[in-house]
């Protein structure tokens, strides 16, 4: 599918109060043929969601501990998963420190999800996840660890005010490109 065909689409599926707020932009490089070029959603005419540009406005994460140490994410810990840590133990930990471990462990593959999503956001990615964007399901999307599908889900029409609402404490888990983008569709509500 061409660009212009794929881009008039997603437009199609834009929230009503985000129409004009939110563009999606491509570059490609005719004479260049090893360049893929980038695709960007713009927010007001600003770059929002590029990775390559260091003038965006959400944090992109360059190691696993920059994620762990990040305050801004809450990490909770169930009791079966503090039980998990006891028994691996053999009690000999403290009951504090079994949360901690806990944790620890979690945000350890928290991390990993966040790093493997935000991996490589190219033209062609884009284009795929806009693809299976169109072909999907919106629980899917929304319920996706791919950051594209979240973003592109929770700026469509078919998400509603009471949706957007209840996804608070499911958002503070995603990346924050996700949470960006979740907080300009709450402030249009």
């Amino acid at each position: 599918m061409s660009w212009s065909k794929l881009k008039q689409q997603l437009e199609s599926f834009l929230s009503p109060t985000l129409v004009g707020t939110v563009e999606y932009r491509a570059t490609s490089y005719r004479y260049l043929p090893d360049k893929s070029g980038n695709c960007y959603i713009t927010v007001d005419k600003k770059n929002v969601l590029n990775m390559s540009d260091t003038t965006t406005p959400i944090r992109w994460y360059q190691t696993e501990q920059e994620i762990k140490s990040d305050s801004e994410i809450m990490i909770p810990v169930s009791h079966e998963e503090i039980e998990a840590v006891r028994k691996e133990t053999k009690g000999t930990v403290p009951e504090d420190r079994l949360q901690v471990i806990a944790r620890s462990r979690k945000s350890t593959g928290h991390a990993k999800e966040l790093l493997s999503a935000q991996s490589s956001l190219s033209k062609s990615n884009f284009t795929v996840a806009a693809t299976t964007f169109l072909s999907t399901s919106i629980e899917d999307k929304l319920e996706s660890n791919d950051i594209l599908l979240n973003i592109l889900a929770l700026i469509d029409r078919r998400v509603g005010k009471k949706r957007i609402l209840n996804m608070s404490e499911q958002i503070k888990l995603k990346h924050p490109a996700v949470q960006y983008f979740y907080e300009l569709r709450r402030r249009t509500l």
